[in-house]
């Protein structure tokens, strides 16, 4: 949404984390907080102890569903005729922010004539939620002055990912949810450091601070500090990276702290891809699952081996410290610059503190951040002068491009649901255990939790003679894996959900590579799959 860009275009809280205390209401939208965040969790746990109220739209009974005054299973992949009908309701029952809508915001008229056709009847019958659920909800969430909404990896990891997160948008800035303590749309990020790396630049199309490469003014800047010339044109984002190394076009790639063999969806095409590239490079802390394809494998430094900043996820920017030297005695940084010096392009940074002086020059949000500033305790961005304290909470007086644009967005079904080849609908996450990828390198994460368990509801598992502890073959139109099956109603019937950290049961050979148009972001949350025994 082009009124939100610099928060959602970036993946970024436009709230703090601190503000969860604050808020009357907590609406949570595909995420499983407890489990992938949970410093978060534990403060949405404090939060609706304390009185606050909790909203949880999860097709999977997740551990804040047992503690939500109303738990929505919604059916994957129907979150914006959802939001349709809070707002549908909203609008009818003149439940909506007025004075937000007409003095902050634009192209209203159009918002009501897309959503005129959600009623609830209607986003009842596609999302599976009872009609007086969807009133009760709507309700709440516009006659609550101080609600916050939550988001991840289940509203983005879908072919319609961008304009689900825009229609989150739509429905905070209809209620006046935005611009307050307390308030806001707060995207959780997926790992430590993730909001850094994009900030950085870590992106195709932009340089650091979201300035984009087609913007000539930005490219003139960069080229001027970096004494190099610059391409205008936007790179490759990682699945056109892959497809391109199918075909022979991407002959050579660098992979750094990254596994997408066991990570990106439909693995066995990123296997192909590796194959037949010319020339990789990995640079890691373990021999991965990637690492194996390697031509070259370049050793990496951990967090607690090299010094700079973390950017967490709600734009706070913090040091980071050196606890122990790395093995081979080079940070990742250092080892990227021996590599430029080698590639003809010498560069001058003595120690981290010097490449972030020289990023914060050329990045207007960061300007006013320095080592000295951030020395005890994180500043959040935008903090463009020295002077500037930092910004708990965005879009307090307008949004970035003048006033907020709704936008009409009508319902767009997954790129592959269950037949009667392929019964079941896969969905996919993290669980506590393995937050990240660790399964074959921590003795004592695999001691707490050692393989993989594919969840299936108990008349599914009745119907097909399964047990808890039984072995399951599961398969897609583009592999199998086997994997552990345990039987739970903590999933509707005719849903299957695993999650990804395991080697040895692959679970992303299985998922669909039909991406988000804009992001290219994979559909992790639905494909279909059918199960037998292994």
């Amino acid at each position: 949404m082009a009124g939100l860009a610099t928060s959602f275009g970036s993946g970024a809280m436009t709230n703090s984390i601190s503000e969860i205390e604050q808020a009357e209401l907590l609406f949570l939208i595909g995420t499983n907080t407890t489990e992938a965040h949970p410093v978060i969790g534990y403060k949405m746990r404090q939060a609706a102890r304390k009185g606050a109220k909790l909203i949880v739209v999860d097709p999977r009974r997740i551990e804040l569903a047992e503690e939500a005054d109303y738990w929505l299973r919604i059916k994957p992949g129907t979150d914006i005729p959802f939001i349709n009908a809070l707002m549908h309701i909203i609008i009818a029952e003149n439940l909506y922010d007025q004075k937000f809508v007409e003095e902050r915001t634009e192209n209203f008229t159009a918002l009501i004539e897309t959503v005129k056709k959600y009623t609830p009847e209607y986003a009842s019958e596609l999302t599976g939620i009872p009609v007086e659920d969807l009133y009760a909800v709507a309700r709440l969430y516009a006659g609550t002055d101080k609600a916050m909404a939550f988001y991840t990896l289940g509203i983005t990891e879908h072919v319609c990912g961008t304009n689900n997160v825009m229609s989150i948008a739509n429905l905070a800035m209809l209620t006046g949810h935005l611009g307050r303590p307390g308030t806001g749309v707060n995207p959780i990020r997926g790992q430590n450091n993730v909001q850094g790396a994009c900030d950085m630049g870590a992106l195709p199309n932009v340089y650091s601070g979201y300035q984009r490469v087609i913007d000539r003014a930005a490219q003139e800047k960069f080229e001027q500090a970096w004494g190099a010339s610059l391409s205008d044109k936007p790179g490759l984002m990682i699945p056109e990276m892959f497809d391109k190394a199918n075909t022979g076009e991407l002959k050579a790639m660098y992979i750094l702290g990254e596994n997408p063999v066991l990570t990106d969806p439909n693995s066995n095409h990123i296997r192909s891809g590796l194959d037949k590239l010319e020339f990789l490079v990995v640079q890691e802390l373990f021999l991965t699952e990637t690492a194996e394809y390697a031509d070259v494998i370049l050793p990496a430094a951990s967090f607690a081996e090299t010094d700079g900043t973390f950017t967490n996820t709600e734009r706070r920017v913090q040091r980071v410290r050196k606890a122990v030297e790395p093995p081979a005695g080079k940070t990742n940084w250092q080892a990227m610059l021996a590599l430029c010096a080698k590639m003809g392009h010498p560069m001058s940074f003595g120690t981290a503190e010097d490449i972030f002086r020289e990023m914060a020059s050329l990045t207007p949000s960061y300007g006013g951040i320095s080592y000295a500033r951030i020395d005890e305790k994180g500043l959040q961005w935008p903090c463009p002068t020295s002077e500037h304290p930092g910004t708990p909470y965005l879009h307090a007086a307008s949004f970035v491009r003048g006033k907020g644009l709704f936008q009409s967005i009508e319902h767009i079904p997954p790129a592959e649901m269950p037949d009667r080849e392929y019964p079941f609908l896969l969905s996919t996450g993290r669980i506590l255990y393995h937050y990240n990828v660790t399964t074959p390198y921590s003795a004592a994460i695999s001691s707490l939790w050692s393989e993989e368990y594919a969840e299936v509801n108990p008349g599914d598992a009745a119907r097909l003679g399964f047990a808890t502890g039984d072995t399951a073959r599961l398969t897609s139109r583009r592999g199998e894996v086997l994997s552990k099956v345990k039987v739970t109603d903590r999933i509707p019937p005719g849903m299957v959900w695993m999650s990804f950290h395991y080697g040895d049961s692959p679970t992303n050979a299985l998922t669909s590579d039909a991406v988000d148009p804009v992001t290219k972001t994979g559909e992790y949350k639905v494909c279909a799959v059918k199960i037998e025994k292994g």
